[in-house]
Order: structure tokens, then sequence, then C-alpha cells
């Protein structure tokens, strides 16, 4: 099988070149969102005794095919807050994932919660782009990026007052994390073949780092799981 991350990886890399030409970084750091006050999902997880849920927002992927392209995203999200969600991540990756430009920004007017942007972070600009969208916290995918990559992304992330969401599926990956990783998330699906195994958090939770508030991610669908 194909391995999505790399088509997903040079696909991210023309497309942020572009938006740098089309928007340019001063541009960015003159939207409303970037000046706004996050709110710390990762606050909230460590004074709750209880699971929360992180509900999501998404057309299509590459491992379910479409979903429900005609969704509206304002009405979803605003029953998963209604619902009691902690938070909500939002998809923004178009090509992959079937997001409108629109999606985020019409979310984050309504909605009260820690937003996370969910997309394919490998550079600067897009922190700065997830900063000025109104996100209160940005994913960092391990299986993309170099422990410096992690350490530069994640510091300039918090500097903007983001929380930062590192996602690791294997141990080879733990050598990502650094100070400035908030919250840790264990993907219990393989991004390189889309095998899920949902015991994969619980077995590798024992390996996680003391003290970060760490998240299942992926194959819970119902109530019964």
């Amino acid at each position: 099988m194909e391995d999505i991350l790399k088509k997903i990886e040079a696909w991210k890399k023309l497309e942020t070149a572009e938006r740098k030409r089309n928007i340019p970084l001063e541009a960015l750091m003159h939207k409303p969102g970037y000046n706004r006050m996050c709110i710390s999902l990762s606050d909230k997880l460590n004074i709750m005794k209880a699971p929360q849920i992180i509900a999501e927002f998404k057309r299509q992927s590459p491992s379910k095919g479409v979903i429900r392209m005609a969704s509206d995203p304002v009405r979803i999200c605003t029953s998963y807050q209604d619902a009691g969600a902690a938070a909500i991540s939002v998809l923004t990756d178009e090509k992959f994932f079937g997001a409108l430009s629109s999606d985020f920004e019409r979310v984050r007017k309504v909605i009260g919660l820690p937003l996370l942007r969910k997309d394919f972070i490998l550079e600067e600009y897009q922190v700065h782009e997830t900063k000025a969208m109104g996100a209160d916290i940005i994913l960092l995918i391990a299986a993309m990026l170099s422990p410096v990559q992690v350490s530069r992304l994640a510091g300039l992330a918090r500097q903007l007052g983001m929380d930062v969401l590192l996602e690791l599926h294997s141990e080879d990956e733990l050598d990502r994390m650094c100070g400035d990783v908030s919250i840790i998330g264990v993907n219990n699906r393989n991004l390189r073949n889309f095998e899920v195994r949902l015991d994969h958090t619980k077995d590798f939770a024992l390996k996680l780092p003391k003290g970060i508030p760490a998240i299942a991610e992926s194959g819970l669908d119902n109530h019964e799981t």
C-alpha cells in the first residue's frame, strides 16, 4: 500500500509554498485571530477527573472515503459543544480530507470551546497560519517530523499561546517529545497502512512521560468502544 503520509507531505510543501506567495507572514499577523487569547485544553484536562471527549468535524478521509461532504460544520460542532465535548477538532486539509476553506473560521465564530486545527504541519509558516485562524491547539504528527522539527515548531506554537498536541503511534517516536509539548495523542490507527487497534493506547500509555495529559485517537465510533 502506498505510504499516504509521504504523498500528503509532498503536497503540503507545494500547498504551503503557494499560500506563502498569496498571504505573506505579515498579513497573517494582522488577522483578528492572531491576537486572540487562546483557551488552554491542557489546563482543562489537568483539572478534570472523568474522561473527556474531543469531538471531530471532517467531511472525508483517506481511510474512510467520503463521510458526508455536505455537512454543516456550524450545526455539527454546536451539537458537539451542547453535548459536553471538552474540545473540537476541525480538519482544514482540502485535498485529502475535503475541508472547505471557510470551515474553521465558521466554527470559530460560534464555538467557545478550545479548537484544534487538524492538518499536517511541516513549517513555521503553518504555525503562524494556525494561530491566525483562531486555533487554540496545534497538531504535530511525530511520524512526519524529526525531533529538531518538533522542538522548533512546538516552541513557536507555545510562544504564540497555543497548546501543542504531539501525535505518536510507535515507541520509536518518543524521541520527538520536548518540553513544549502540552498534550500527547496516541493514534490507534497506523497512518501508513490505516490498520486500527483499540488496545494500542492502553498498551502504549505505560511508556508515555508522566504529568502530561494523554488522549486516545481514532477507532472510537460508538458507545461500546
